[in-house]
């Protein structure tokens, strides 16, 4: 279902597409079309786009397409999916040691729809940090590993 989602190709359009939209949540999914995770999650994302047509954009990021931007946001497990509003990354609580990114798949649309909502409001109030929604349960959970630290 990735075909059914906008693809972003060069660092250029990442940055036009982070500072364009005005009152929007631009949700960025990084990853690999031929990995499965991210085909389940492109699913779940393209079911929820109508429902969320008023308050978010979503975007497909290749990782080989631009991995400066895999560096800089320190994308190591795949997929993960990153938000932004009004050209600021907004920061998610999920009960995970990282707060700047979504790694794994929703399981459902409603917990995307949900997650975006939170997201949104917060943003409009003027928050860059916002808590999740979604039941741990249903988040993935894994631990971050540092290297030369």
């Amino acid at each position: 279902m990735s075909f059914l989602l906008p693809t972003l190709e060069t660092k250029k359009d990442l940055v036009d597409v982070i500072r364009k939209p005005q009152d929007k949540v631009v949700v960025l999914r990084f990853g690999c079309q031929s990995d499965q995770k991210c085909l389940v999650l492109d699913d779940v994302l393209a079911k929820a786009a109508p429902l969320l047509a008023n308050m978010a954009c979503i975007y497909i990021v290749e990782l080989s397409a631009v991995p400066l931007y895999v560096q800089y946001f320190d994308i190591t497990l795949t997929p993960a999916t990153v938000f932004f509003f009004n050209g600021q990354h907004m920061k998610v609580d999920h009960g995970t040691p990282d707060h700047t990114k979504f790694i794994g798949v929703f399981r459902e649309k409603q917990d995307l729809v949900d997650l975006v909502e939170v997201i949104y409001r917060g943003a409009m109030r003027g928050k860059l940090m916002v808590r999740s929604p979604l039941d741990g349960r249903r988040v993935d959970k894994y631990e971050l590993l540092y290297k030369d630290v």
